[in-house]
């Protein structure tokens, strides 16, 4: 009998460890351009702390204009269509598909990363272990990615990182402590609850802390703490994020202390929802607990640049833009739950008034040469993480760096140079696969601009502008057409088009996708309420619309729900003509874009 553990070697373009939205996003948009991805995730599924794990609520910039796009709302509008009542198991399935169907991405669930073999500043392979096949595997690969969050492939290839929390007078932030320590952000855990039609009763598990009255949350009759650590259960109401410990402890090496702590206090938190005062919640049930904490904060690496609370406050208007912020400064108190005084809230908040953006610059190693990240250990201060570190953000970075990897690997060179002479290229490819860039505009084509289109000159402008959504509720920088009408490109000569590219609007004030406010938010949900409805495609997006090349049908679709539409048509013709014949439930149809790409 052989009793020697399996051991096999991958080879690939890229390999990412961490398969939350950062790692899975990185993964797809590398993918998608021709990489050949192996991603490392030591959970049985992805989307980290959106998953059904963890089941935090993805939230990022502020401002109904400023929502992000690209493959976090891809992923969304895929959720709202294939989820509508948004169980947490097929949110886990519908992203586990967008990286399943690539034939590029191999993945490696369950999958621990035990080790990493590096030369010369360069990171050559890593090793994981499988436990769910004992086995060890070791990817080598061109260009390596941590999306893990705890940074583990730091202390495996000596790349420099930050742990805890700068003084005032390394960076001059408002927010940073007098002394440096080497405190973080806590980790949390959440609840679901669902209500009923009769009485449910509760009896607390033995472990569970005794909680008898509100002021054990809000620091006696102090209104403003009440408010903060809110336990008022509803389909729209509180997660319960407060639930928080650990941020004093180590975050890392004591997180399974701190895990078990959580418990005590989540199963405590409902006991007193349920039994202690009149909280109305007789006829709501305790449906779901996590077992796996969801962390803020623990490693950070050093890049190039390291973004702070400046650049967060003035915008941060960077040549090398390839991702924004916009989430309030929101710096939690380490201690959590520990320190419950009138002096003491659960959180700071600075309100972010208007998106920053983020350089590549902040999304690779500084001293090891073929290590990128994403997420929420990029290279920035503990106060700029206090913004940076919500997934809304994450997405858009994991999404920034797989796209900047795979012009890295176009080229042979490092994620060094393409930030130094390649950025805007990275721009350009993101802002066509539909991401918003504050500060930068869209290109579009001479093939889309020589064309003369069955609108006025002025209309034409606004759908070649290279803002594809509104900056404000006077700015639309889209046209409007009547359901049944049509857009044509017309040329006096044939011309080789090979794709179509759509951008319809999402709806930005969500009215149309929820009658629920949270939802409204993102499409996510954790309680529910009898008051719960079922999520709904925008009624904005158009649903059928059929595309004519010299008059001969070529495309036609009558079920899409995604806001941006890539269409192959590869045909050579004079006249293009798209006919727009339905929406989801709108009157009018509303393009932010339409050319060729």
């Amino acid at each position: 009998m052989n009793n020697n553990l399996l051991k096999k070697t991958l080879n690939c373009d890229f390999c990412i460890i961490g398969g939350g939205l950062s790692g899975t996003f990185a993964a797809i948009s590398a993918a998608r351009r021709g990489a050949k991805v192996v991603l490392i995730q030591d959970r049985p599924m992805l989307g980290g702390n959106a998953s059904s794990e963890v089941r935090m609520w993805v939230r990022g910039a502020k401002g109904v204009y400023n929502r992000e796009s690209g493959l976090i709302v891809e992923m969304e509008e895929r959720n709202i269509y294939h989820n509508p009542t948004l169980n947490h198991s097929l949110f886990d399935a519908n992203l586990y598909a967008m990286a399943e169907e690539n034939e590029n991405i191999t993945l490696l669930l369950n999958t621990t990363c035990l080790d990493a073999e590096i030369k010369e500043n360069k990171i050559v392979s890593v090793t994981g272990w499988q436990t769910t096949t004992y086995t060890f595997y070791t990817v080598t690969a061109t260009i390596f990615a941590d999306c893990s969050g705890d940074s583990i492939l730091a202390p495996l290839t000596g790349a420099h990182f930050r742990h805890g929390r700068e003084s005032k007078n390394e960076y001059g932030e408002s927010l940073a402590q007098e002394v440096a320590d080497e405190k973080t952000m806590g980790m949390s855990i959440i609840l679901a609850a669902r209500e009923t039609d009769a009485p449910v009763p509760f009896t607390p598990p033995s472990f569970a802390n005794v909680y008898p009255t509100d002021e054990c949350f809000s620091a006696g009759e102090a209104k403003a703490h009440a408010q903060i650590r809110d336990h008022r259960i509803a389909t729209s109401g509180a997660n319960l994020w407060w639930v928080e410990l650990g941020g004093e402890m180590d975050s890392i090496h004591d997180a399974d202390k701190v895990r078990r702590e959580l418990l005590a206090c989540i199963y405590g938190v409902w006991d007193h929802i349920k039994n202690y005062g009149d909280h109305g919640m007789e006829n709501w049930e305790l449906e779901w607990v996590g077992f796996l904490p969801g962390k803020r904060e623990s490693r950070r690496y050093i890049g190039d640049y390291v973004l702070t609370e400046h650049d967060v406050l003035s915008g941060g208007n960077f040549e090398d833009e390839i991702a924004y912020g916009g989430w309030p400064m929101d710096d939690h108190n380490p201690y959590g739950m520990r320190k419950n005084e009138e002096n003491i809230t659960p959180s700071i908040m600075i309100p972010v008034t208007k998106p920053y953006g983020i350089p590549l610059r902040c999304l690779y190693s500084k001293n090891v040469e073929n290590l990128a990240f994403a997420g929420r250990n990029i290279s920035v201060s503990h106060v700029a993480l206090s913004s940076t570190r919500v997934m809304g953000t994450c997405a858009l970075l994991g999404q920034a760096m797989g796209t900047a990897v795979s012009v890295a690997l176009k080229y042979g060179i490092r994620m060094r140079e393409v930030a130094t002479n390649h950025y805007k290229e990275v721009q350009q490819i993101l802002l066509e696969n539909g991401v918003f860039l504050p500060h930068i505009k869209r290109e579009v084509n001479l093939l889309s601009l020589s064309a003369k289109l069955n609108i006025p000159d002025e209309e034409k402008a606004i759908l070649f502008n290279g803002v594809e959504r509104p900056r404000s509720e006077n700015e639309c920088n889209g046209i409007v057409l009547n359901v049944g009408e049509n857009l044509t490109f017309s040329y006096k000569a044939p011309q080789k088009i090979d794709t179509l590219r759509l951008r319809f609007d999402p709806d930005y004030e969500r009215l149309s996708i929820s009658d629920n406010f949270k939802m409204r938010i993102f499409a996510m949900k954790l309680h529910t309420g009898k008051d719960f409805k079922n999520v709904r495609v925008a009624k904005t997006i158009v649903k059928s619309f059929t595309v004519y090349a010299d008059g001969k049908e070529v495309y036609s679709t009558d079920n899409n729900f995604h806001s941006l539409v890539f269409v192959p048509l590869n045909v050579i013709a004079k006249e293009i003509k798209i006919v727009f014949n339905e929406t989801h439930g709108a009157d009018k149809v509303k393009l932010f874009a339409v050319d060729f790409i």
